[in-house]
């Protein structure tokens, strides 16, 4: 195991143990103890979830917060729910995920130059952790993103991680605003932002599977800028 990769994986060893909200504790264990009728049967992970992906990447995804019946479920962040789905789709055909499903997290699935992270690591109630959680939390991702530090962009899906992961990588005010594909000089990379897979953006068509292609086209032009200069 390489530095990186034992790096990151003694931080999500820190997060799966980490018991630091009691109201999102009480939630996600609430719901693995009590699962959806459709997932009958199956023993939820319940505990919150740590990134995945690349120990190298050029590209740095964060996303909300876990989903109560999809990564609370399976263990893996955007995994065993529809927003998953959409988007672990758009990193297949990005050539970013060697399938275009993320079901289980022993499904097989790689992640190559990508690692994708959540601003909150417990999947909270009604999707809307509380000030004060997303605070707690922030550390994590704060030191995730340090550990990736080679990463020159840094791909937001929705306005909470949008503004998560500026207060994460701290820069001076005033801060850039979120909107669908903008983009900012952060810290030493760019960020870049897309509205966020859930089935509220794509069943309605606000977010497309073009417009996310559209986006990761972008940031590989934006990691190949990086990576020749000027």
């Amino acid at each position: 195991m390489s530095d990186a990769s034992a790096a990151l994986a003694a931080l999500g060893d820190e997060v799966i143990a980490c018991r630091a909200c009691p109201r999102l504790v009480a939630w996600r264990e609430d719901v693995a103890a009590n699962p959806r009728r459709s997932f009958a049967g199956e023993v939820y992970w319940g505990r919150p979830i740590p990134g995945f992906g690349d120990a190298r990447p050029w590209l740095v995804i964060v996303g909300l917060a876990p989903a109560a019946h999809g990564a609370n479920r399976t263990g893996r962040v955007f995994t065993g729910d529809r927003s998953g789905d959409f988007l672990f789709a758009a990193l297949h055909r990005a050539g970013l995920a060697t399938m275009p499903t993320s079901t289980r997290a022993d499904d097989g699935l790689e992640l190559r130059g990508c690692r994708v992270t959540a601003a909150v690591r417990c999947a909270p109630p009604a999707n809307r952790p509380t000030p004060d959680e997303s605070a707690r939390c922030l550390p994590y991702l704060r030191r995730e993103l340090d550990l990736c530090a080679r990463a020159p962009v840094v791909l937001a899906l929705g306005a909470l991680a949008w503004q998560a992961t500026l207060r994460a990588l701290d820069p001076p005010r005033p801060w850039p605003r979120f909107g669908h594909a903008a983009e900012a000089a952060v810290a030493g990379r760019t960020m870049i932002a897309s509205y966020h897979p859930s089935q509220q953006n794509t069943f309605t068509g606000r977010l497309t599977p073009d417009m996310l292609d559209a986006v990761l086209d972008r940031c590989h032009a934006l990691a190949d800028v990086g990576a020749s200069g000027p």
